[in-house]
This record gives structure tokens, sequence and C-alpha cells, in this order.
């Protein structure tokens, strides 16, 4: 039964919705339409709890063992580009950052193209800087020396 994925993903989930839930509790709740420290990551908590007992109430349900590996190799690129981007955005800029990130990320998968991976860091580039620079007006420096 511990071998089933719907099992282990659920206990992860529960796991992650409790420790949410366990950081906020020191802070001030407020309501939802004078949000405190506490609202969000105990909302955020209590769905990943949910969620996370749901998955586990099916895995035992439908029983069955599955492997489980790891994919060391995705998870280091995927480490590595967030990594990447928080050294990057303050040195370079948002755009670089962000390009360098998807980069980095995508090399972690079973198939890499080159165009798409670029097609994809540009779109998701330019929502970034319409949603955090115009939108929200973060002070992001779009590229370093501009």
């Amino acid at each position: 039964m511990l071998r089933n994925q719907d099992v282990l993903a659920g206990v992860l989930f529960l796991l992650i919705g409790i420790g949410a839930v366990a950081v906020a509790r020191d802070y001030e709740m407020g309501t939802a339409m004078r949000m405190g420290p506490a609202y969000f990551p105990t909302v955020l908590g209590r769905i990943l709890y949910a969620f996370g007992a749901f998955l586990l109430l099916r895995g035992i349900a439908r029983g069955g063992v599955v492997a489980v590996t790891w994919g060391w190799k995705p998870l280091a690129f995927v480490t590595l580009s967030m990594l990447a981007f928080g050294f990057l955005i303050t040195r370079f800029g948002l755009v670089p950052a962000l390009v360098a990130m998807f980069f980095l990320a995508a090399a972690g998968g079973r198939e890499f193209r080159f165009r798409e991976v670029l097609v994809l860091a540009a779109v998701m580039a330019a929502l970034a800087v319409g949603v955090f620079v115009h939108v929200l007006k973060l002070p992001f420096q779009l590229v370093a020396g501009l």
C-alpha cells in the first residue's frame, strides 16, 4: 500500500498542508476582506490537506503497487533553475533571469526543443512584465543597464 503513488502523494500533501497551517497559527488571521499574515497560508494549507486526504483515501481504495522512482535529473535542473533565477534577477534583471530559469528547467526534461523553450520563455517573460511591472507596479529592473 505504501508504494502506491496516490497514497504517497496524499501523504505528501497532508504533511505540507499541516505544516503550512502550523506555521501560520502564530500570526493574525484577519478576514477575507482584510487578510492577516496567517490567512493565505492557512487557507492554502487547508486546501492541500483536503486534497491530500482525498488522494490518500483514493489510493487506499484502489490499492495496488506502483514502482516509484525518483527523477534525479529533473529535480536537479528545476532546483538549479530556481536558484539561478534568484541569483540572476538582482544582477541582470527580470527578463534574463526568467529566460535562464526556463532554459535550465527545460534542460531537465526528456526532450529539449530550443525553439519551443525560446517561445515559452518569451511569452512568459512578456506576461511577467505585464503583470508584475505594469499591472502590480512592482519595481523590477527588466534588464540590467537599461
